[in-house]
């Protein structure tokens, strides 16, 4: 899948580059982390589906795509979430459904926190919640040197079936890690080093998903190595309105590895919802 070029939108010191498709309620797909990630390559091949029904907006955060910002700008969710909302507000959206994949659900979270009223339901996948012990293919992507090979054993760590990692798909976010050499978002995304034991992953606690009285969907692998499957199931039972799908056979990349699944469960839930 080639990387599609869509708008760039300027607001506060950051240009964002941004997919805007279809029409009706919006649903604001925002990506994962890793080297070399971008909005179109998590959501590209949804994104028409989506948009038969929906506005469609994908953007690519600071730090990632083909989004520019200040070198010296220091990265971390405060700034991606100011980033978010006032990229929304800019681009007149309104009220939400935000869709996270991994990084992208933690911002979902932290975004509706800060604002609740600018979201209007949730849809989570492989998102990091609570805390848990960090996994050898989360700390991977941060320590990656850019190199075909390197990109092509990172990117098969994602999925249960590694045979959706085309060589396109390597060359592409290959290519796409050399715009930000220095991993700056990824380094910021990870945890702190812990000389009594593992790095634990702190992502929003119990306490603070309790608070969050939006409609969610839940969509995890039960295979994923990146985020466990647990991870899910704890987040499911602190988010008040939340329901949770597991799928067998199946990694971190739902969107990828289940992608007619994953429209179908979306457009029911929003439906259900009256969105």
């Amino acid at each position: 899948m080639t990387i599609q070029q869509g708008n760039f939108l300027e607001n506060n010191g950051i240009r964002t580059h941004y997919h805007d498709e279809g029409s009706g309620i919006p649903l604001v797909l925002l990506h994962g982390s890793g080297p070399g990630v971008s909005a179109w390559e998590n959501w590209g091949n949804v994104i028409p589906h989506l948009a038969e029904n929906y506005r469609v907006i994908a953007a690519d955060m600071a730090g990632f795509g083909l989004t520019d910002c200040e070198p010296d700008l220091t990265l971390n969710m405060k700034v991606w979430v100011s980033q978010l909302l006032g990229f929304l507000e800019a681009l007149n959206v309104g009220p939400s459904v935000l869709v996270g994949n991994s990084f992208g659900g933690a911002l979902s979270l932290a975004a509706t926190l800060r604002q609740p009223e600018a979201v209007l339901g949730l849809v989570l996948m492989g998102t990091p919640a609570g805390q848990f012990e960090q996994t050898s293919a989360l700390s991977e992507g941060a320590a990656f040197e850019p190199s075909l090979e390197g990109m092509r054993a990172i990117l098969e760590r994602f999925p249960y079936d590694t045979s959706i990692v085309t060589e396109s798909m390597v060359r592409e976010r290959y290519e796409m890690s050399l715009r930000h050499s220095g991993r700056t978002a990824l380094r910021a995304l990870m945890p702190q080093s812990n000389e009594e034991g593992p790095r634990l992953v702190r992502g929003m606690p119990a306490e603070k998903l309790a608070t969050i009285d939006k409609p969610a969907l839940l969509l995890h692998g039960r295979e994923d190595s990146v985020i466990p499957m647990e991870v899910a199931v704890g987040a499911a039972r602190n988010l008040p309105k939340s329901e949770l799908h597991i799928f067998g056979e199946c990694g971190h990349w739902v969107q990828l590895e289940r992608p007619k699944a994953f429209v179908g469960l979306i457009s029911e839930f929003l439906s259900r919802h009256g969105f």
